[in-house]
């Protein structure tokens, strides 16, 4: 088997786990597109990965990723919400993005949260919660500023960053995991890739990866995918969203009325689209290069600088 026919052979099979999430099967670059690179994972020099802990249930440890500074100071923070329909772990493919936002002046995690094969909905969003309240018990370990921490999630996890932004505040989406003391809130939030209104996008069809996630469909229970979907939630003082999409991928249901309500209330938004870019745009480059640079220039903005001593 080629190399090229291998890459190929990969990058489909990561479309289809994806499709779960989205409204229409996701698009392929086209022909005379710009060639994708496949990124691996290599954690860069002056950082070190540590592994967290969060929680642990019957079936999955709730684990974090971080990659924090060698050098003495104090970081923002990014936390990372890996797609895959919800069902499929995708923690390896999102770390070479990680590693370079950090490499931006950044302290990045990753969280893998119980997917719905383990537990159903609202399990993974609680687990987001508990990895945020988790980073910021654990602060002055991995270097991190507990008042200035972002998420970003492409595809199942963009919907999952989206909702874990939105719900800031809202005591019933916190869940009973640990580190209940700390907040859970972030001040920053990226949307790759992601519907962000379930009710809508399952109105006129059966979505097994939905339906599995939730344990019945939108029009068995509605209200929990309304409960579910980031653009109910938008109100006054939810953190700043943006979006960024590929050129080349499906409509993301709820995306443009989420940004508009958003504005609404004066709260940042926009949206970024790739030139030519497929639905798992940031697991390869060209693409992962682009959006490290537009999610740098945000959290930068939101989030700042590190301190250094």
């Amino acid at each position: 088997m080629s190399l090229r026919f291998s890459l190929c052979l990969a990058l489909s099979l990561t479309l289809g786990a994806l499709q779960a999430a989205d409204s229409k099967p996701a698009a392929k670059p086209g022909s005379n597109g710009p060639r994708w690179k496949a990124l691996k994972p290599q954690t860069p020099a002056g950082f070190t990965l540590k592994i967290l802990q969060v929680a642990q249930y019957p079936g999955h440890t709730v684990e974090l990723y971080v990659y924090v500074p060698d050098a003495a100071g104090t970081w923002p923070c990014i936390l990372d919400i890996h797609g895959g329909g919800w069902k499929a772990r995708q923690v390896e493919a999102d770390k070479p993005m990680m590693e370079r936002l950090a490499q931006r002046g950044f302290v990045t995690a990753l969280v893998s949260y119980r997917l719905s094969t383990e537990a159903k909905y609202p399990a993974a969003l609680h687990d987001c919660k508990a990895a945020l309240r988790c980073l910021r018990a654990h602060a002055q370990e991995l270097k991190l500023d507990p008042g200035r921490i972002g998420c970003m999630g492409g595809s199942a996890g963009g919907h999952l960053s989206g909702l874990t932004a939105m719900t800031a505040g809202l005591h019933d989406f916190e869940g009973e995991g640990p580190f209940q003391e700390q907040s859970s809130a972030v001040k920053a939030c990226i949307v790759m890739a992601a519907t962000q209104d379930l009710v809508e996008a399952n109105r006129a069809k059966t979505n097994e990866g939905a339906i599995l996630f939730f344990g019945a469909t939108a029009q068995e229970k509605p209200e929990l995918y309304q409960a579910a979907s980031p653009i109910y939630h938008v109100r006054a003082g939810v953190p700043p969203a943006i979006f960024i999409e590929g050129e080349k991928d499906s409509l993301k249901v709820g995306r443009a009325e989420m940004m508009e309500k958003l504005k609404a209330l004066g709260i940042e938004t926009a949206v970024h689209t790739l030139k030519e870019a497929p639905h798992p745009f940031w697991m390869s480059d060209p693409w992962c290069a682009e959006t490290v640079d537009i999610a740098a220039a945000f959290f930068k903005k939101h989030l700042g600088e590190p301190v250094l001593k």
